[in-house]
């Protein structure tokens, strides 16, 4: 079912522009005065001049019509260029403004709603169905406008000439309308069905060029052209049929139109003959009847492009409406510079539902300690980093940075605190610095000794480019290691009190790893680092490692302390190093 408030959401989009739609709407008006006027001049013509032979009819000459009718060619033409222009300003300041609204909406979303959506219908949404919107704001908007005063006057004025031809002319409506309605709710079911088949072809595009490698790597080309196949298909079949049914409700007009003409010509030439009716008058009728339908035409031609934009302004709204989850950023309690105290006091976390990934975990990390967290995949060691950021909001127990719940302070100050390097590391397309600094406000000095303390500098003094070197999408053209040793030295440059490495130096060489120790060792001064590490030779120097398994915590200690115990940490040690 379309959201009956939807067209009216829309509409409200135009409130900033409306100066500019009112001024578009009185041209329409003209013009549609201009086109009715156009029979009526013809009309008089034929009736007063070409008929009784007069010269003159009142004030009006012959020469005085033909001055009147190309007048009203020439004004119609000037106001709908002047229309058209207005429209289409207006309508591509109100698609940017819903483009980026979408944009922000979703940035502002959670990771734990954007988890349940796959890229593809994110992108379709902010993309293809935004652009759906496109053309009726800057064409059908302002023309559903324009035909129906232009169907009011051509009513009016048909009935003023007329009514027993302009009973005759209207007697086609009530089959339109039943013919209008039977192809609606077959053409907006398929639209549904088409938006969400090119939201999956969207996704299938970009998971497969994200991961071209594996597949030329396994020989998977012939499969996922298979996988892609069975999408166009079914995207082809569903098109077909749009295009079928448009192509079957355009003639079906057009035959409709040409009926009535047929039976009004019938019925008027007998008038005609009877003396009744003037010929200037048929003809007139039969003019306006053409502009009756013209609207109508053009309702049947654009049907598709109206039922394509409601469907994709429910699908819009439907990702608006999440208002209730969007992150608040700028409430809680404000704070310039944590100092780093961690507390975890038997939290329990699920992604979904009751599969907990954390069962009653609790630990303490002083300000400036190192802590590693060791385990086995699907331990939940990720998942306490992601908590540590309020990327999820966990079920039971609390979570305190600095003695305070990290649900009281303003989460755009706590991430601001909390610098993560990942081992997928993703870098934006641009140059270097920009991937280091993200914004203006750090300072070239900033970026200059973060790339020191990384190591990053090193392999960045041999680019040609230098700091200015291009990052093409994802960074592909830099290794690994040193996608690795920026992404690094982009957390650095941010000056966090909170530092957590996930991973971060499993894509690295044994010499760069040594660098690197030495550089955490540096910079862990003054801040809190969190490391996780599956290489227990990188966490033999932290202040606390602790170890999950299952999703609780095992044990909790130094390196030697932990060897000394003799328990999971001590058979996890002497496995990767028999």
């Amino acid at each position: 079912m379309m959201k009956k408030n939807s067209i009216v959401r829309l509409l409200k989009f135009t409130i900033p522009y409306l100066n500019i739609v009112i001024i578009a709407a009185i041209c329409v008006l003209l013009v549609n005065a201009a086109q009715l006027a156009k029979p009526y001049i013809l009309k008089i013509v034929i009736d007063d001049f070409l008929i009784n032979g007069k010269t003159e009819a009142g004030l009006y000459s012959i020469t005085a019509m033909g001055i009147f009718y190309m007048l009203a060619i020439v004004f119609g033409a000037l106001l709908t260029f002047g229309q058209v222009n207005l429209m289409n300003y207006a309508g591509q300041q109100i698609i940017s403004k819903l483009r980026k609204k979408v944009f922000t909406h979703i940035q502002y979303l959670p990771l734990s709603y954007l988890d349940k959506f796959s890229t593809g219908r994110l992108i379709t949404r902010a993309t293809n169905d935004v652009e759906a919107l496109n053309e009726v704001f800057t064409d059908i908007l302002i023309n559903l406008f324009r035909d129906i005063f232009l169907l009011a006057g051509i009513i009016f004025v048909m009935f003023r000439m007329n009514v027993g031809l302009a009973a005759i002319s209207f007697v086609a409506i009530p089959f339109i309308f039943l013919i209008t309605n039977f192809f609606k709710n077959k053409i907006k079911e398929n639209f549904k069905t088409m938006k969400s088949l090119i939201g999956q072809i969207n996704g299938f595009f970009a998971e497969n060029i994200s991961g071209m490698k594996l597949v030329q790597i396994f020989n998977r080309e012939l499969e996922k052209q298979k996988e892609f196949k069975f999408l166009n298909d079914k995207y082809f079949k569903s098109t077909m049929f749009q295009v079928q049914m448009n192509s079957l409700l355009r003639p079906i007009i057009e035959i409709l139109q040409t009926l009535t003409i047929a039976i009004l010509v019938w019925y008027g030439m007998g008038k005609i003959i009877g003396g009744t009716l003037e010929l200037g008058v048929l003809y007139a009728f039969t003019t306006y009847i053409k502009q009756f339908f013209e609207p109508i035409n053009d309702l049947a031609e654009n049907y598709n492009t109206i039922q394509s934009a409601i469907v994709s302004a429910d699908r819009i709204f439907e990702l608006l409406d999440q208002e209730a989850l969007l992150e608040d950023l700028d409430t809680g309690i404000a704070i310039e510079r944590l100092k780093g105290d961690i507390e975890f006091k038997d939290v329990w976390f699920a992604y979904n539902e009751e599969n907990w990934i954390l069962k009653g975990v609790s630990f303490k990390i002083a300000a400036g300690e190192t802590a590693a967290f060791v385990g086995a995949t699907g331990a939940g060691k990720t998942t306490i980093i992601s908590l540590i950021s309020r990327f999820y909001k966990i079920q039971k127990g609390n979570i305190y940075i600095d003695g305070i719940d990290i649900n009281d302070y303003r989460l755009w100050d706590l991430r601001k605190n909390v610098a993560v390097v990942l081992q997928d590391v993703f870098l934006f397309s641009g140059d270097i610095r920009r991937n280091i600094a993200l914004n203006d406000e750090i300072s070239e000095f900033q970026v200059n000794e973060a790339l020191e303390l990384s190591c990053a500098n090193e392999f960045i003094d041999e680019l040609p480019g230098g700091m200015q070197e291009p990052v093409r999408e994802r960074g592909s053209t830099f290794s690994a290691g040193q996608r690795q040793l920026l992404s690094f030295a982009r957390a650095i440059a941010h000056d966090p009190a909170i530092l957590v490495l996930d991973e971060a130096t499993s894509n690295i060489d044994t010499n760069t790893e040594l660098l690197i120790q030495q550089s955490i060792e540096n910079i862990s001064a003054n801040r809190t680092t969190l490391i996780i590490a599956h290489r227990l030779s990188t966490i033999r120097n932290a202040d606390k490692i602790i170890l999950l398994r299952k999703g609780k915590l095992v044990e909790m200690g130094n390196h030697d302390e932990l060897l000394q115990k003799g328990g999971y940490y001590k058979e996890l040690y002497q496995a990767q190093y028999a």
